[in-house]
């Protein structure tokens, strides 16, 4: 934490200028810097992210064949159930030790024929499970708008420019089970190899034991433990293309604990913040310069999801 910025999202939300342009200050600082910032001050208070996490236990602790039955090989592991090593980072053909569920984004009858997004799957045996999901989902899509606008303003554009990008946009949240290591991995397997979001920005819930860090600029990895009431929200590789690498999405990893802790699982809960699937990702007129040319081709938000989920193991 002492390398990653705390920041009070409350002073954005105040009537205050110097509070607000303060907190716009030290977010955009902290996004160009390390790409990572701990907030405080948001919308998901620590009763419906322990009742999540308690629910994540209690799915993940279902037999096999009951979670199969929530895993759908046509949805690229977009909603439901993804078993372990399923998924690896881009550049790696060795999978990750982890299983995870997604909930993804709810929209309203009139227009799924619009958004074309697969429905959530409804674990049956854990009806709240879906119910709290879903409300932790509203929580860290509204804090992750008012993050956005913070971003926007930094970056000189219009307050709302990107409401209208995330409205319905393709957000996912993910439990993720790291299970305790009961014999020697295999080589080069870790509970999250080093990988960059695909997303806007990712906004963390604190996981249940340590083992995330990221690499510094000089080329150091860090741990982070999220701080209690804060979310650790890091920028994604969608919004450092849109802003041509003046946002750093920064490698970050999911290490093995050392060999004494090996029987301890380990839980976290991340929320990526996606746009719609036309949203263009070219880059920003504003983050291109002399000193700075623009060094992505133009893709749509949609386009660059399926390129990156194919590098990744998900889709086929």
């Amino acid at each position: 934490m002492n390398t990653i910025p705390s920041i009070d999202l409350r002073d954005f939300l105040s009537s205050d200028k110097n509070k607000r342009n303060a907190f716009i200050k030290e977010l955009g600082v902290a996004y160009e810097n390390i790409g990572f910032a701990a907030v405080k001050g948001h919308f998901l208070n620590s009763s419906l992210s322990d009742r999540l996490y308690s629910l994540s236990k209690s799915f993940f602790n279902l037999p096999l064949d009951v979670k199969l039955k929530y895993s759908d090989p046509d949805l690229a592991g977009q909603r439901g159930y993804t078993g372990w090593g399923k998924e690896h980072a881009k550049g790696s053909s060795v999978g990750d030790l982890k299983e995870f569920w997604h909930f993804g984004q709810l929209v309203p009858d009139e227009l799924k024929t619009e958004f074309n997004y697969p429905d959530n799957l409804l674990v049956e045996e854990l009806p709240e499970f879906n119910e709290v999901g879903m409300e932790a989902f509203k929580a860290l899509e509204d804090t992750g708008r008012f993050m956005l606008r913070a971003m926007a303003l930094y970056l000189d554009l219009d307050e709302f420019y990107f409401d209208r990008e995330i409205q319905y946009g393709n957000s996912i949240l993910r439990p993720i089970h790291y299970a305790p290591i009961t014999q020697e991995p295999p080589a080069g397997a870790v509970r999250a190899g080093a990988h960059e979001d695909i997303n806007l920005i990712t906004l963390l819930m604190g996981a249940s034991a340590e083992g995330l860090e990221i690499l510094t600029k000089k080329g150091h990895w860090v741990p982070v433990t999220a701080v209690e009431d804060h979310l650790v929200v890091n920028v994604g590789d969608m919004l450092q293309r849109l802003t041509n690498d003046r946002f750093k999405s920064t490698t970050h990893r999911v290490v093995n604990p050392p060999r004494e802790k090996w029987e301890q699982p380990r839980y976290s809960i991340p929320f990526f913040l996606h746009p719609k699937s036309e949203t263009r990702l070219d880059c920003l007129d504003s983050c291109i310069d002399g000193k700075h040319p623009k060094k992505y081709q133009n893709i749509s938000a949609g386009e660059y999801l399926n390129q990156r989920l194919k590098e990744i193991g998900l889709l086929k």
